[in-house]
């Protein structure tokens, strides 16, 4: 990997849900420290040979341990089955630094945070931090069931210890489906951040339904890559390194970062997906087909930055800070 990895011992495994546990993480080294982090970061976990997952970090920001909560998935690609299955108490493994893709706007009118399913994780942090510093925030918890809510237990406390925090439960099996975005994110205050991480559907639902009442302050963390669209550039792509003073010629069928990686420049990654951010790299000239899960439409527009595992350059030659 082009990171360096920090090593975590595993302190606790709770049950905190149907099919979800929690996971807290401590440095493996005696006197070790594990870095700072702020609402909204994940954390990857090397599970297995080859076997990587990210996960939100839902405990406060000062602790200096990191809490992860992770669903069983009924479709998992190994990764939730691992961790449910095979990760024990004690048990030793490597982690990224925390990065954040989610960040959140602390010092908003109104935050509106509407958490679907094992996405309450990355927004229960959000929670505690606005709550702590005594913010205007509304809180939308949705699951299939009671049963099937993570951390209910948890934001409840969070609201009755917070007067200015608004609580609402959509549970699919009590209201006989899910839940009406577009009536819930309704008559917010001008100027409130609203923020969403859940299922597929759910993100689209919110996006639509925010863009619908007028609302451009919409943030989304996704579980999976955005289906993307037949890519318009097929062609091989020319790429300048300019601080590594090299010039590379990409192949159709191979992404920049495994051309950079092959011509020996170190490079940031992690997932391949365009889903972590961590061979985010900046974009100093050239026109860029942008294909990852991360960049909002505005920032993939401004073309400052790439995610070189999954984006590639559209014409002439690209020139990336590396």
């Amino acid at each position: 990997m082009g990171e360096a990895l920090l090593k975590a011992r595993v302190h606790a495994l709770r049950l905190e849900a149907r099919d979800v546990i929690s996971v807290e993480l401590q440095p493996a080294e005696s006197g070790a420290k594990l870095p700072a982090f702020e609402p909204g970061s994940h954390i990857d976990l090397h599970l297995a040979e080859g076997l990587v997952r990210s996960y939100s970090l839902l405990n406060g920001a000062n602790d200096r341990r990191y809490v992860i909560g992770v669903l069983k998935a009924r479709d998992s690609r190994g990764g939730s089955r691992h961790v449910h299955e095979q990760l024990k108490l004690g048990a030793e493994l490597l982690i990224s630094a925390p990065r954040n893709n989610f960040r959140l706007v602390e010092d908003a009118q109104h935050s509106v945070l509407v958490a679907g399913g094992i996405g309450v994780t990355p927004l229960l942090a959000m929670l505690r931090r606005l709550a702590g510093l005594g913010r205007s925030v509304e809180f939308i918890h949705c699951a299939r069931s009671r049963a099937d809510a993570a951390f209910l237990e948890e934001v409840e406390a969070i609201v009755a210890a917070h007067p200015e925090v608004e609580l609402r439960h959509h549970f699919d099996a009590t209201h006989g489906g899910p839940p009406d975005l577009r009536m819930l994110l309704a008559g917010k205050p001008p100027g409130s951040h609203f923020y969403c991480c859940g299922p597929t559907p759910m993100l689209a639902a919110f996006e639509e339904a925010c863009a619908a009442l007028g609302q451009p302050n919409a943030h989304i963390e996704r579980f999976s890559p955005v289906e993307q669209a037949p890519a318009t550039s097929t062609g091989t792509c020319r790429v300048e390194l300019r601080r590594s003073a090299r010039v590379i010629e990409v192949k159709p069928d191979v992404s920049i970062l495994d051309a950079v990686l092959a011509a020996g420049v170190r490079a940031d990654h992690s997932c391949h997906e365009g889903m972590c951010g961590a061979c985010e790299t900046r974009v100093l000239c050239g026109d860029v087909e942008h294909r990852d899960s991360i960049l909002t439409k505005q920032e993939q527009a401004a073309n400052k930055s790439m995610m070189i595992c999954v984006s590639r350059g559209r014409t002439g030659t690209l020139v990336l800070d590396l």
